[in-house]
Protein backbone atom coordinates (compact mmCIF):
# COMPACT_ATOMS: atom_id res chain seq x y z
CA UNK A 1 0.00 0.00 0.00
CA UNK A 2 1.93 3.48 -1.13
CA UNK A 3 0.31 6.35 -1.97
CA UNK A 4 1.92 8.56 -4.82
CA UNK A 5 1.32 11.55 -2.59
CA UNK A 6 0.47 10.82 1.22
CA UNK A 7 2.53 9.46 3.85
CA UNK A 8 0.58 6.63 5.45
CA UNK A 9 0.40 6.50 9.06
CA UNK A 10 -0.79 4.83 12.37
CA UNK A 11 -1.73 6.36 16.04
CA UNK A 12 0.94 5.38 18.44
CA UNK A 13 -0.26 2.77 20.31
CA UNK A 14 -2.97 1.90 18.23
CA UNK A 15 -5.51 4.37 19.99
CA UNK A 16 -6.92 7.66 18.61
CA UNK A 17 -7.65 9.16 21.85
CA UNK A 18 -5.26 9.33 24.80
CA UNK A 19 -7.38 9.21 27.72
CA UNK A 20 -4.27 8.51 30.62
CA UNK A 21 -1.50 10.42 31.22
CA UNK A 22 0.58 9.90 33.86
CA UNK A 23 -1.94 7.06 35.77
CA UNK A 24 -4.44 9.32 35.74
CA UNK A 25 -7.70 9.20 33.75
CA UNK A 26 -7.78 12.89 31.81
CA UNK A 27 -10.69 12.53 29.71
CA UNK A 28 -13.30 9.91 28.11
CA UNK A 29 -14.90 12.54 25.82
CA UNK A 30 -14.29 12.04 22.19
CA UNK A 31 -15.39 15.99 21.79
CA UNK A 32 -12.38 16.99 23.65
CA UNK A 33 -9.53 17.97 20.93
CA UNK A 34 -7.10 17.95 23.51
CA UNK A 35 -6.84 14.21 24.32
CA UNK A 36 -6.96 13.00 20.08
CA UNK A 37 -4.01 11.42 19.67
CA UNK A 38 -1.32 13.35 17.99
CA UNK A 39 1.49 10.89 17.48
CA UNK A 40 1.70 8.93 14.83
CA UNK A 41 4.35 6.17 13.33
CA UNK A 42 4.99 6.69 9.85
CA UNK A 43 4.23 3.22 7.84
CA UNK A 44 4.93 4.07 3.80
CA UNK A 45 6.53 7.49 2.55
CA UNK A 46 4.75 8.83 -0.76
CA UNK A 47 6.41 7.33 -3.96
CA UNK A 48 8.05 10.25 -4.72
CA UNK A 49 9.47 11.27 -1.39
CA UNK A 50 12.73 11.96 -1.00
CA UNK A 51 12.93 14.14 2.06
CA UNK A 52 14.28 13.30 5.39
CA UNK A 53 11.65 11.33 7.29
CA UNK A 54 11.67 7.30 7.18
CA UNK A 55 9.05 4.50 7.45
CA UNK A 56 8.99 3.97 11.38
CA UNK A 57 9.77 7.96 12.44
CA UNK A 58 6.94 9.45 15.02
CA UNK A 59 5.10 12.48 13.30
CA UNK A 60 3.46 15.04 15.57
CA UNK A 61 -0.13 15.54 13.81
CA UNK A 62 -3.01 17.93 13.71
CA UNK A 63 -5.93 17.24 16.29
CA UNK A 64 -8.17 15.82 13.43
CA UNK A 65 -6.20 13.32 11.91
CA UNK A 66 -7.71 10.87 14.39
CA UNK A 67 -10.47 11.48 15.68
CA UNK A 68 -13.76 10.70 15.15
CA UNK A 69 -16.81 13.11 14.45
CA UNK A 70 -20.75 12.51 14.27
CA UNK A 71 -22.43 13.28 10.92
CA UNK A 72 -25.95 15.23 10.29
CA UNK A 73 -27.36 11.84 11.55
CA UNK A 74 -25.28 11.58 14.36
CA UNK A 75 -23.33 8.42 13.66
CA UNK A 76 -19.64 8.06 14.15
CA UNK A 77 -17.74 8.51 11.25
CA UNK A 78 -14.05 8.77 10.88
CA UNK A 79 -12.34 11.82 9.43
CA UNK A 80 -11.27 12.50 5.98
CA UNK A 81 -7.74 10.95 6.91
CA UNK A 82 -8.92 7.76 7.84
CA UNK A 83 -8.26 5.39 5.06
CA UNK A 84 -8.91 1.57 6.96
CA UNK A 85 -8.24 -0.86 9.64
CA UNK A 86 -6.15 1.63 12.02
CA UNK A 87 -4.37 3.18 8.93
CA UNK A 88 -4.65 7.24 7.72
CA UNK A 89 -3.25 9.18 5.15
CA UNK A 90 -1.51 12.25 5.56
CA UNK A 91 -0.64 15.04 3.24
CA UNK A 92 2.48 17.06 4.40
CA UNK A 93 0.54 20.10 5.88
CA UNK A 94 -1.27 17.76 8.65
CA UNK A 95 1.83 17.14 10.36
CA UNK A 96 4.17 20.19 12.13
CA UNK A 97 7.52 17.82 13.17
CA UNK A 98 8.97 14.36 12.99
CA UNK A 99 11.42 12.67 15.24
CA UNK A 100 14.30 10.40 13.50
CA UNK A 101 16.55 8.78 15.18
CA UNK A 102 15.86 10.23 18.46
CA UNK A 103 15.82 13.68 17.82
CA UNK A 104 12.73 15.95 17.16
CA UNK A 105 13.01 18.42 13.95
CA UNK A 106 9.95 20.82 13.29
CA UNK A 107 8.84 21.17 9.32
CA UNK A 108 8.22 24.50 7.48
CA UNK A 109 8.13 27.70 9.93
CA UNK A 110 6.42 25.67 12.88
CA UNK A 111 8.54 25.57 16.05
CA UNK A 112 7.63 24.47 19.52
CA UNK A 113 8.06 26.97 22.47
CA UNK A 114 7.61 25.44 26.11
CA UNK A 115 5.69 27.62 28.47
CA UNK A 116 7.57 29.37 31.57
CA UNK A 117 5.87 28.75 34.83
CA UNK A 118 4.44 32.27 36.41
CA UNK A 119 6.86 34.36 37.71
CA UNK A 120 6.29 36.06 41.65
CA UNK A 121 4.53 39.59 40.48
CA UNK A 122 1.96 41.51 42.61
CA UNK A 123 -1.10 40.20 40.48
CA UNK A 124 -2.65 36.88 40.68
CA UNK A 125 -2.59 35.37 37.00
CA UNK A 126 -4.78 32.81 37.89
CA UNK A 127 -3.00 30.27 35.66
CA UNK A 128 0.31 27.66 35.71
CA UNK A 129 2.45 29.48 33.01
CA UNK A 130 3.04 32.98 32.79
CA UNK A 131 1.15 34.30 29.54
CA UNK A 132 2.54 34.81 26.16
CA UNK A 133 6.20 33.94 27.26
CA UNK A 134 8.23 30.65 26.54
CA UNK A 135 11.17 29.41 25.90
CA UNK A 136 12.24 28.07 22.47
CA UNK A 137 12.30 23.97 22.45
CA UNK A 138 12.83 23.36 19.01
CA UNK A 139 13.39 26.13 16.83
CA UNK A 140 13.33 26.25 13.01
CA UNK A 141 16.05 27.28 10.47
CA UNK A 142 14.26 30.98 9.68
CA UNK A 143 14.17 31.92 13.59
CA UNK A 144 17.93 30.48 13.56
CA UNK A 145 18.65 32.89 10.56
CA UNK A 146 16.83 35.20 12.79
CA UNK A 147 19.04 34.60 15.65
CA UNK A 148 16.19 33.06 17.76
CA UNK A 149 17.58 29.85 19.06
CA UNK A 150 16.10 26.84 21.21
CA UNK A 151 16.91 27.56 24.85
CA UNK A 152 16.12 31.78 24.36
CA UNK A 153 13.15 33.31 25.97
CA UNK A 154 10.50 34.80 23.89
CA UNK A 155 7.44 36.46 23.75
CA UNK A 156 4.57 35.27 21.53
CA UNK A 157 1.64 36.66 19.81
CA UNK A 158 -1.74 36.31 21.72
CA UNK A 159 -3.89 32.86 20.82
CA UNK A 160 -0.83 31.83 18.78
CA UNK A 161 -0.22 29.25 20.59
CA UNK A 162 -1.49 25.34 20.39
CA UNK A 163 -0.68 22.98 23.27
CA UNK A 164 0.54 19.03 22.52
CA UNK A 165 2.27 16.96 24.86
CA UNK A 166 6.13 15.87 23.76
CA UNK A 167 7.96 13.50 25.58
CA UNK A 168 5.74 14.13 28.75
CA UNK A 169 6.08 17.74 29.00
CA UNK A 170 3.70 20.39 27.74
CA UNK A 171 4.77 22.54 24.38
CA UNK A 172 3.24 24.91 22.33
CA UNK A 173 3.02 24.81 18.67
CA UNK A 174 4.26 27.93 16.70
CA UNK A 175 4.45 29.68 13.59
CA UNK A 176 7.61 31.59 13.08
CA UNK A 177 5.45 34.68 12.64
CA UNK A 178 4.16 34.28 16.21
CA UNK A 179 7.71 35.11 17.38
CA UNK A 180 7.54 38.59 18.78
CA UNK A 181 10.06 39.26 21.11
CA UNK A 182 13.47 37.59 22.17
CA UNK A 183 13.80 38.25 25.80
Amino acid sequence: MRSPFYFIVTPVGGERYVTERNGLIVSVSEEDHKNSNREAIVIELPSNYNGPISIGDKLLVHHNVFKYYNDVKGARRSGKSFLRDGYFYLDETQFYMYNHDGKWVTVKDYCFVKPSLNKDFYLEKGTLYEPLVGVIKYSNSELEKLGVCSGDEICFEPNSEYEFFVDGEVLYRMRTKSIAVKI
